[in-house]
């Protein structure tokens, strides 16, 4: 049953924006994209969800998800989504958040026996179907001739023009999870003398909650356990809009249904519940892509893309054993967890190119990461926290002190000190690293309702690099701040901003040569919104300015057309941008369909639209058709290298459709 659907606006899709603001990384937000267009199309019934099952939306504290399980506990089942209006603490834009991930089911049934009848009776199928083409043709898919080729092989890319992939999922309630992905990237080869096929596939079964077994996954699987310092291949928000929820609540195991081809294993994974004690095992055999020479690998691919020769050299190289567990015990305001994981190269060596910045990254043929994970509650007091070792005897820790002693404020301090020689593979933890190492820093968080209809969210974080970074040849440190205030009486209309400063320290050539210099980093956004529950509009204006580097903005407006009873939505967008060069960019607020995240940047003049048009034939059978053009005033090329298109203009076309039986 779909979530109700007095809700026009696709709140939740802000929420993820404001991420892309505060600078999350885009793997991270490209996960939770994937994950949240999952939940909002299979949302949970409100009278049968689980504290488990909420932590699964991130904008929600632990607070409200106690209390709205209390509130059930108290008076029953609800009657409608209305009464979560009753629940203390929900707020009227967490409200609004939530409402599109759960719904009333009428007729609501014990679970059913796990049987062949009931499989086939009452298990539910998706087949979704997407395509991407760019109207332009790009230099990578231009005539070059063959004596040319056979000289540079890798001017021209080997595959169509288009992407493509294709996706089937089948459930059973919550307790089996069937699927099956195939992708290819524009430029990858489908049917040609290089390839035939897709260039990615993925498969999964996910079995549930059944008597002791908690979890048991077969095939790409995502695991993630503590605070993220050993493993974590899920996504991690760090600095975001949702400034004291340090936390990462979604351990151990969840199916890989995603077109990234890089942050998930490849094997079996299982979890044993037994009282208070929870016992996960995993195993993973994945090939990775890498340049390997005799027996060294001394670089990885990470990107999943294979469109010249020698991204197809590189294909399926590394042969990646992994294995580990964790122990977890739990109580009612206690948690304690041991994690302990060993990862080898099949008899490889890794051995990246020494330089002066990555003395200290992991070179060897094996790693073995163990750490132990803490959590105890007192009231409205919580203290988390972990701490773990690599093989070479280095730590890396993280504690965190959660206070939140009335529903409408909500402090956090954490603090993390991550060793310049800690050595992990598996790692995706808070910080400003894009790695856990060579990294110390305190982080405050407050969020406030100081009053009515109001809602102040800021923090501060203060951290130092001791050893050096890439583009910084000497030890730095930086600071980061950030504010936001939001206003809403739950009628038509809202209104927010936003500001984030951050300074940092990078190399700057001078006459006198190499010398390490601040800078500094200023954002801005504001947004209002009008809602008359079939219209809505958003006005917003994006600015930012980089000393030393350039400065920009972007005035933009969306319209989205989105009736209760109709089979037909639209969305349009429209925005200026006018920026400094290619260091000062701004990045495009535009809906994205379900399952699809793309946030293009944009720098320079120019004019961004986009139209999507949303049609539902029946229940069972939805189409999507995306339009999106950019039209430059200040050039006549875009892009570089094989990306280069000849002109002004670049038009992209988006085909989704989705059928459910």
């Amino acid at each position: 049953m779909a979530a109700q659907s007095f809700i026009s606006l696709d709140k939740w899709k802000k929420y993820v924006d404001d991420l892309v603001m505060d600078g999350v990384d885009d793997k991270s937000v490209e996960i939770l994209y994937e994950e949240l267009s999952f939940l909002v199309d299979h949302p949970f019934d409100l009278n049968s969800l689980t504290e488990e099952d909420l932590k699964k939306l991130p904008f929600l504290t632990d607070r409200q998800i106690k209390e709205l399980v209390a509130y059930r506990k108290r008076y029953g089942k609800f009657i409608t989504v209305y009464e979560l209006k009753n629940v203390e603490g929900l707020d009227f834009n967490t409200l609004e958040l939530l409402l599109p991930f759960v719904y009333i089911e009428k007729f609501s049934v014990d679970k059913r026996l796990i049987n062949v009848d009931n499989l086939f009776t009452y298990g539910k199928n998706e087949l979704y179907f997407r395509y991407d083409r760019c109207f332009q043709q790009k230099k990578g898919y231009q005539s070059v001739s063959d004596s040319i080729l056979a000289q540079f092989p890798n001017r021209k890319y080997i595959g169509e023009d288009y992407y493509t992939s294709f996706r089937y999922s089948y459930s059973f309630d919550e307790r089996i999870q069937l699927g099956f992905i195939a992708e290819k990237d524009a430029g990858e080869p489908f049917w040609n003398k290089t390839h035939k096929g897709f260039d990615y596939y993925s498969v999964h079964l996910l079995i549930k909650d059944i008597k002791a077994l908690k979890c048991l996954v077969i095939g790409d699987y995502k695991a993630s356990f503590g605070q993220g310092l050993v493993m974590n291949s899920d996504y991690s928000l760090s600095h975001s809009v949702a400034v004291t929820q340090g936390e990462r609540r979604n351990n151990g195991f969840r199916r890989h249904y995603s077109t990234n081809e890089s942050d998930f294993f490849r094997g079996v994974g299982g979890t044993m519940s037994i009282h208070h004690l929870d016992l996960s095992l995993f195993y993973s055999d994945k090939v990775l892509d890498g340049t390997v020479d005799s027996l060294l690998v001394t670089s990885l691919k990470t990107d999943g893309l294979h469109r010249l020769h020698r991204d197809w050299d590189k294909r399926h190289r590394v042969k990646m054993r992994t294995v580990g567990g964790n122990v977890q015990f739990l109580s009612e305001n206690s948690c304690f967890g041991l994690t302990a994981l060993h990862y080898s190269f099949d008899g490889k060596r890794y051995e990246p190119e020494l330089k002066p910045y990555n003395v200290y990254y992991f070179r060897g043929k094996e790693n073995t990461n163990m750490s132990i994970d803490y959590l105890f509650k007192a009231g409205p007091v919580k203290f988390y926290g972990e701490t773990a070792i690599s093989a070479n005897k280095h730590l890396a820790t993280l504690n965190g002190l959660q206070i939140q002693p009335a529903s409408y404020v909500s402090f956090l301090l954490l603090y993390r000190n991550y060793d310049k020689a800690y050595q992990s593979f598996f790692e995706n933890g808070f910080g400003q690293n894009s790695s856990v190492q060579n990294e110390e820093g305190v982080y405050l968080g407050l969020q406030m309702t100081p009053v009515a209809f109001w809602k102040l969210s800021a923090y501060a974080d203060v951290f130092r690099f001791p050893w050096l970074k890439y583009g910084v040849d000497a030890p730095s440190s930086g600071k980061e701040y950030k504010i936001q205030l939001d206003h809403s009486r739950g009628s038509n209309s809202s209104f927010s901003f936003r500001y984030r400063y951050k300074q940092t320290e990078k190399n700057r050539k001078t006459e006198n040569g190499l010398v390490i210099v601040k800078y500094r980093q200023h954002r801005f956004r504001m947004q209002y919104l009008y809602d008359n529950k079939i219209w809505s509009f958003r006005t917003l204006l994006d600015g930012v300015k980089k000393e030393r580097d350039g400065k920009g903005g972007m005035l933009g407006e969306n319209i989205s057309f989105q009736p209760e009873k109709g089979k037909i939505k639209g969305d349009f967008f429209m925005a200026y941008f006018d920026t400094d060069n290619s260091s000062a960019t701004v990045q495009s607020f535009e809906r994205s369909p379900l399952y699809i995240y793309y946030k293009p940047s944009f720098y320079g003049q120019g004019l961004r639209l986009t139209c999507s048009l949303q049609y539902s034939f029946s229940a069972q059978l939805l189409c999507l058709l995306k339009l999106a053009s950019t039209h430059y005033f200040d050039r006549n090329k875009i892009g570089t290298e094989l990306e280069e298109i000849v002109g002004k203009d670049k038009t992209d076309l988006n085909f989704i459709l989705r059928c459910k039986f």
